[in-house]
């Protein structure tokens, strides 16, 4: 993860567009802009899975997405979740701006903290409704929903145990299915 400098206002969701496409994850937050590489095998596994499981369940008012999709709930913040969960209605030709349904992190080395401190915070103030963290090196999954501005923990599970979440919609995970090994 790397910070990249800017002009004193800072970066916007205007100055994304004329970034290259070069393979890199770039995300913004308070007009700070942060750029992530390219995810590993291992990551992508478990993402496909969960996307696939998912797909399988979601109900037909709400579309499942995967990153590179920009979430921009305002100027100066501009997220890529591995997984989204969305209202069909809140579907727009570039990008989200209404509220996420889910959102999902894919834990992995260089993004963990970013994923569990800055993302958790940043989801919970722009009103996502459910965030899940996978973790596809310790197969666990913890997910939290977002009661009174703050997200409270409502399922965690490791390896072959299992757990099932009432929203998005109702679906059980199991971590290990969600990675070969």
């Amino acid at each position: 993860m790397t910070v990249m400098p800017h002009a004193v206002e800072g970066w916007t969701v205007a100055d994304l567009e004329a970034l290259p496409d070069d393979g890199l994850r770039y995300e913004l937050v308070d007009g700070i802009l942060l750029v992530s590489p390219a995810p590993r095998p291992i990551h992508q596994e478990a993402l496909l899975e969960l996307a696939v499981l998912l797909r399988a369940g979601v109900p037909a008012t709400m579309k499942v997405y995967f990153a590179p999709l920009d979430w921009q709930p305002d100027d100066a913040t501009s997220l890529q979740p591995d997984l989204l969960v969305v209202r069909r209605a809140d579907v727009r030709e570039r990008n989200i701006v209404a509220p996420l349904v889910l959102a999902v992190e894919v834990l992995s080395r260089s993004t963990r903290r970013y994923d569990q401190l800055l993302k958790y915070s940043v989801y919970a103030e722009h009103g996502v409704a459910s965030y899940w963290m996978v973790d596809p090196v310790e197969p666990s999954i913890v997910a939290y929903d977002l009661v009174d501005g703050g997200y409270e923990e409502v399922g965690r599970a490791s390896g072959d145990e299992s757990v099932t979440l009432a929203k998005p919609f109702e679906i059980t995970v199991t971590p290990n299915a969600l990675v070969s090994g």
